[in-house]
């Protein structure tokens, strides 16, 4: 375990308030990833409690050579926040950063420090009759500044795009300590390079994004979800198509949900299966307006029966019918938590063009049942954006080894299928140490050439994230 010296993490609390430096067991917290998998290699955890308090930091670990690790709310999937092993680091944790700082529904938006979380600032939003719209299942841990480092998604990037399409502005401090002020609230500016987008998806490999200006959204008061039993894999693009047609502007979540997976939910958690049908597929569609949407959703189910493309469906009448779709939704990614060797598995992030959706699914399901048939596979996720999370699991004591043997040429597979049709194999998780040494050929190598540049210029000591994101040369 590489450790600043006891002089290094003196001067943190010199400069800092009595809760801000952690170590010991009081740092243990901040260490272990949200799978329960890998501890960081640090043993210090900087807490600051303003921007400020971040660049007295950086400028401390600038002038040791001491690499900073930043973290948000510990939701990140992608092993993002692991320590170097090579050199002294600490752990740069913002969750004191928890304050937002004004709420602008005139000027469409809300400004909040990178620790507040995503459901702070949907409920500050609501509360003036405006919409933050990024959304996910960990809403209540993670934070703004995890979501803007690895650009993240959820469940309504269908209408309103990633974190990035919801950022507007941010603050940030450099390499040197410096901070820089970028919360610019302007719909259009062509003043020259837009900055902002270099942090956004940057995992904190650039600089630590302490605050920014988000963007709000028109209040959707009629909301309402239903649950689709379709016919298969195939009925996925004519249905999307259908919702979009039969309800422009409203579709603002579609999502692929296999039995497997809700059966699975049903079991483990407090919810209602919505629909008995053995169907191997269904499609959870959240529509919202600032009218009834009652009519399109009718027009849309009898398009779609008709099309042959549904068999059966469930629409939520109630808040509480509501709240159940999406519990079971939200729940699909913990439930793997309950298999007793899901470590073992693999739990994938990937996103290929909306049209190459079945394509994917069922190469990946194809290729499960040739090289691993010990094991569960099944895909779910944000099909209307293209992103699947496909999950290949072994969930018997007999199955791990030989899953175990078979695991890289699995692994191998997935990614040829993705970079085949063009994909992603990091849609919205970010690329961390999971994925640096398998992405390299998703991009051309001058692409990636052309990020070193920008990191070496932006952090020549490479203090911020080592060894994150980008792939090695060679």
């Amino acid at each position: 375990m590489s450790v600043p010296a006891d002089h290094i993490v003196d001067e943190f609390r010199a400069v800092l308030d009595h809760n801000a430096v952690l170590t010991g067991g009081d740092a243990d917290p901040f260490l272990l990833d949200p799978r329960n998998l890998r501890t960081a290699d640090a043993a210090v955890v900087v807490r600051p409690a303003d921007t400020a308090g971040v660049a007295a930091t950086v400028r401390i670990c600038a002038a040791h050579n001491v690499a900073i690790v930043p973290q948000g709310g510990n939701t990140g999937l992608s092993y993002g926040t692991e320590s170097p092993t090579d050199r002294p680091s600490i752990v740069l944790s913002l969750a004191r950063l928890n304050q937002i700082e004004s709420v602008d529904p005139d000027r469409w938006t809300i400004t909040a420090q990178a620790g507040v979380t995503i459901e702070a600032i949907q409920n500050a939003a609501k509360a003036v009759n405006r919409v933050f719209a990024p959304d996910w299942g960990a809403r209540g841990t993670a934070s703004v500044g995890g979501g803007i480092a690895t650009d993240a998604g959820g469940n309504n990037v269908v209408r309103y795009g990633n974190m990035r399409d919801n950022v507007m502005g941010i603050e940030a401090v450099l390499a040197d300590g410096t901070i820089w002020d970028g919360r610019r609230a302007l719909v259009k500016d062509s003043s020259g390079y837009d900055l902002k987008h270099l942090f956004i998806g940057g995992e904190g490999t650039l600089g630590i994004v302490t605050s920014a200006v988000l963007k709000l959204r028109p209040a959707t008061p009629y909301e309402t979800s239903l649950l689709a039993a379709i016919t298969g894999l195939e009925a996925l693009a004519p249905l999307l198509d259908l919702a979009q047609q039969h309800a422009p502007g409203t579709v603002t979540a579609f999502e692929l949900m296999p039995l497997v997976a809700i059966d699975r939910v049903v079991d483990v958690f407090d919810v209602v299966k919505p629909l008995d049908t053995d169907t191997e597929y269904f499609a959870l569609i959240k529509l919202a307006s600032s009218n009834p949407v009652d009519d399109q959703i009718a027009a849309f189910l009898e398009a779609g029966a008709e099309a042959g493309l549904i068999v059966d469906a469930a629409v939520a009448g109630t808040p509480e019918q509501e709240a159940n779709l999406w519990a079971i939704r939200d729940h699909i990614p913990p439930t793997s938590a309950y298999i007793e060797h899901q470590h073992h598995g693999l739990k994938l992030d990937t996103a290929v063009p909306v049209d190459k959706v079945k394509e994917f699914v069922q190469s990946v399901l194809g290729a499960a049942a040739e090289i691993a048939p010990m094991a569960l596979a099944y895909g779910f996720g944000h099909v209307g954006d293209g992103n699947l999370h496909m999950m290949i699991l072994p969930i018997t004591d007999e199955a791990v080894e030989p899953w175990l043997e078979v695991r890289d040429a699995m692994t191998a597979e997935i990614d040829r299928l993705v970079f085949e049709l063009d994909g992603t194999l990091s849609a919205e998780h970010g690329v961390g140490l999971l994925l640096r040494d398998r992405i390299g050929p998703q991009k051309p190598d001058i692409e990636w050439e052309m990020m070193r540049t920008v990191k070496r210029a932006l952090d020549p000591q490479n203090l911020f994230n080592p060894g994150k994101l980008i792939p090695p040369v060679g």
